[in-house]
């Protein structure tokens, strides 16, 4: 009986399968037949269709032999997906530049958006952020020629600025990113693209969690999952259930994140897209590994690791890393622990040069809504003038090309003085800058501490530290005149500052400088006056109530080929017994130089590759008390 119904389910499957192949090669030779010109209809008449790789080879080869261009673009384009949901993205590039050119042949603008946008797509995929910018850059720019769209081309630049919307993902500008997931919704919402709702909640659920808004974040995970369910989208569903786990294992909800990412194993392996396969595996594997179900753990994340280097994708890549360091950890196998920790950084540091992301920052803010609006009137003004070349007669063309001249002369104008006005308010912070940085108090405070050297007779420590004073004075002075100074006289210069604010703690202060030997101090170049902020604050948020031994170190080594490090290490009262201290004083004094210090070193930034951190780090004794603060600057070099 058993036997009976085998045979019966496998006469029935291959039943199935004979119908659906057999549907779509009726609806490839009715495509064939009817040579439809608009790429939108042709992609609705192969609706829902799954193309085996038999069944495309046969589409290519029948549009080709009936001189059916579009019918070819889209076989190519069929063939460009298949290739980039398997993460072999050499060859679907490969296929989509063949529709590309194709396109532009026919000039065929349906076609070339959509290929641009699927171009762009898989430039993403490959963390090649510049040409995926680039890609969808220009899809934009042929829609916002279009005069009177289509409800298929408003899809298309709902689809454009949804791409855009996921570069900024990928640079971290998640703020940005939301304003074009929320403009890209307004589009859907008009059009009802329910599959385009369920992209953008779930871009929006992974800005959430990026910025911290964790509850925001699986709101919009479970909304784009509704949507996936109404359109009974297998892999959307797989992507919002991976997401939905990870927010879950964030919120220390391990079981119930096992639960929801194990709905979807199955499916993930079923439809091998491998790019969300290793995803899956990942997320699979952390639940398990918070579970402490370790050696399961190892499987799900070791199958992972696989995919992420069989198929080259640094996402998968860095998430296995830094999930198979926990686990080794977790074992006490601290070496391997380590080893993978490094290869994390390793990716994470390999993919941000590839990002080149300082670059396409200042690329990005080109590329807005205001720029394309001045193409928009760039090409309106051209058109213009063709047509008074063709109406007018000579006088009135040259008065016109000299009206125009004269128009961008005086565009040239207003921008150079936009530019002398910003040059101009950078001086001012800067100049505005030092002469906050000296408190007044500390001049005030240190000029009556002289004073009590020398009421008390005593000359030499009077004459010793006015001659430090005056110095002092003299370096600040010298600073309002220049934009940056060596490292060397900027750390004269905090020598000098720390032994007259050490006057009032009666010397109590045992202050340090340690500098690695590989560092040319008069080579490097820092902002004068830089580091002043951070030394009084640690004087008199961590010494000044502090009872007992008193130090601040101050630390120079070189971090990486690109950045030094600079640590000024207190062994103060700590952060938060500062804080309740400055709260409870009816009088608190206003630390205004750190605002002022983080601007100048932001504008000191611009001028290289990299840009500065900054980094508050409280540190602790053994027994978990409060043991002073660490800042901890990192400073670009190249």
């Amino acid at each position: 009986m058993k036997f009976i119904y085998t045979s019966i389910l496998l006469f029935l499957i291959s039943t199935l399968s004979f119908s659906q192949k057999k549907n779509v090669d009726s609806l490839i030779v009715s495509a064939i037949e009817k040579k439809e010109s608009s790429y939108f209809k042709l992609q609705k008449h192969f609706k829902r269709v799954r193309f085996k790789e038999d069944q495309i080879e046969k589409l290519l080869k029948e549009s080709q032999k009936n001189n059916y261009v579009i019918g070819e673009i889209f076989a190519r384009n069929v063939q460009g997906r298949s290739h980039r949901n398997v993460t072999e993205y050499n060859k679907s590039v490969e296929k989509y530049k063949e529709a590309l050119n194709l396109s532009k042949e026919i000039k065929s603008i349906e076609a070339e958006i959509v290929t641009l946008n699927q171009l762009g797509v898989v430039c993403r995929r490959q963390d090649k952020i510049r040409g995926a910018l680039n890609y969808h850059q220009s899809a934009l720019d042929i829609i916002l020629k279009v005069e009177n769209p289509t409800n298929d081309i408003k899809i298309s630049n709902s689809i454009t600025i949804n791409s855009i919307g996921n570069i900024y993902l990928t640079l971290g500008q998640y703020e940005r990113a939301l304003e074009k997931f929320s403009e890209s919704i307004a589009l859907q919402k008009q059009l009802e693209d329910r599959r385009g709702l369920a992209i953008n909640h779930q871009n929006i659920g992974y800005a959430h969690k990026n910025i911290g808004d964790l509850d925001l974040a699986l709101e919009n995970y479970q909304k784009s999952l509704e949507y996936n369910r109404l359109n009974n989208d297998k892999l959307g569903k797989v992507i919002c259930h991976n997401s939905i786990s990870d927010i879950l294992i964030k919120q220390q909800k391990y079981n119930e994140a096992y639960e929801y990412i194990t709905e979807v194993i199955e499916s993930a392996e079923e439809i091998g897209n491998r790019y969300y396969l290793s995803e899956v595996y990942n997320t699979l594997g952390w639940s398990l590994l918070k579970l402490n179900r370790l050696k399961e753990s190892r499987g799900y994340l070791d199958k992972a690791l696989k995919i992420g280097i069989d198929n080259n994708i640094p996402s998968s890549l860095v998430l296995s890393y830094d999930h198979l360091s926990e686990l080794n950890e977790k074992e006490e196998n601290y070496k391997e622990s380590l080893d993978f920790f490094k290869k994390s950084i390793e990716v994470k540091n390999k993919t941000f040069n590839a990002k080149t992301i300082r670059y396409v920052n200042s690329l990005i803010s080109k590329y807005d809504s205001e720029v394309n609006n001045n193409k928009i009137k760039s090409l309106a003004r051209e058109n213009e003038i063709s047509k008074l070349k063709l109406l007018r007669n000579r006088n009135i063309l040259i008065i016109s090309l000299v009206s125009i001249a004269l128009f961008g002369v005086l565009l040239y104008s207003i921008y150079r003085q936009r530019l002398l006005k910003n040059d101009k308010q950078i001086l001012l912070l800067e100049q505005e800058a030092l002469r906050i940085q000296m408190n007044p108090h500390f001049v005030f405070n240190a000029l009556n501490s002289i004073k009590l050297y020398i009421i008390n007779n005593e000359q030499k420590n009077a004459v010793y530290y006015l001659n430090k004073f005056s110095k002092l004075i003299r370096n600040i002075l010298e600073s309002t005149t220049v934009k940056e100074v060596a490292l060397s006289e900027e750390l004269k210069t905090m020598n000098l500052y720390m032994s007259i604010e050490n006057i009032r703690f009666s010397n109590e202060i045992a202050y340090n400088e340690k500098v690695g030997d590989d560092l040319n101090l008069e080579r490097i170049k820092i902002p004068p006056l830089v580091l002043q902020p951070f030394l009084e604050n640690a004087i008199w948020h961590g010494l000044s109530s502090k009872k007992g031994e008193k130090k601040v170190d101050l630390t120079i080594e070189k971090f990486s080929k690109e950045f030094i490090e600079i640590n000024i290490i207190d062994n103060g009262i700590g952060r938060d017994a500062a804080f309740k201290i400055k709260s409870s004083k009816s009088l608190n004094r206003k630390s205004i130089g750190i605002d002022l210090t983080k601007e100048r070193l932001k504008n000191f930034s611009n001028e290289f590759i990299n840009t500065y951190s900054l980094e508050y780090i409280d540190l602790f004794d053994e027994n978990g008390k409060p043991n002073g603060t660490k800042v901890s600057l990192k400073l670009p070099i190249v």
